[in-house]
């Protein structure tokens, strides 16, 4: 499989915590920032090879960010950072078929209680999005989260709120899949029963679910297709 020329080839030695990584690059040991708080277990092992892209600036204290990196020969994007940018340059184009009906896109709109990624403002009245980034597959069923997260089960809480209180006409969460090879997405009971438990009572109050996956191309994000979802499956 090809890369971008845009990144560098190296080897994963560890992960000394969740945003630093120890790699071999061109036979020197060196570190670099990981844009990812999520465990990526399955993913971070050593011996596997990653992709590195060169971002080096006054404030930072490594000179490369993992992007990614092949798993079973499939190539994963890890930037936790990715599908936000991704998911506004869609909406921005009109590209995504579950959101229509809107002329403007707001990022990060302020809220009742915080913020939330996305706000659509069309004629047929408002509607709030939430974007979240997967990469774990285990059997080609996508699961989120890989690791606990509080915030996440709040931030769908408060989604089925602004629909159940008439604060807006639409709310959705879009779980963006870093990779090709999923043919269906669960809540990871397993790992977080409190966000399955909070995504199971978004849904069953209107809350739409869109699970999409995506392929790597030069390191940005490409539309695979929507996949159905399991919101009852337990590991």
């Amino acid at each position: 499989m090809t890369a971008s020329i845009k990144v560098k080839r190296a080897v994963l030695i560890d992960r000394p915590n969740r945003f630093l990584g120890r790699v071999r690059l061109e036979g020197k040991v060196i570190e670099v920032f990981i844009p990812n708080p999520g465990r990526m277990l399955e993913l971070m092992i050593p011996g596997n090879e990653v992709f590195l892209k060169e971002s080096k600036a006054e404030h930072r204290k490594t000179d490369y960010t993992m992007v990614g990196l092949e798993y079973n020969d499939v190539l994963i994007s890890i930037d936790s950072n990715l599908p936000n940018r991704f998911i506004k340059k869609l909406l921005l184009s009109h590209k995504l078929p579950f959101f229509n009906n809107y002329d403007h896109v707001i990022s990060e709109p302020r809220t009742f209680e915080g913020r939330f990624d996305f706000k659509l403002v069309g004629k047929k009245g408002i509607s709030y999005i939430e974007v979240k980034s997967c990469t774990l597959v285990e059997s080609e069923r996508a699961l989120f989260p890989d690791a606990p997260t509080k915030r996440g089960a709040r931030h769908v809480r408060h989604l089925a709120k602004s629909l159940m209180e008439n604060h807006v006409n639409q709310a959705a969460i879009v779980f963006v899949i870093q990779r090709p090879d999923a043919i269906i997405f669960s809540p990871n009971d397993k790992t977080d029963p409190n966000f399955g438990d909070a995504l199971r009572f978004a849904a069953a109050n209107g809350v739409e679910i869109y699970p999409i996956t995506t392929k790597v191309a030069d390191w940005e994000l490409e539309l695979v297709k929507r996949i159905p979802y399991e919101l009852e499956y337990f590991i």
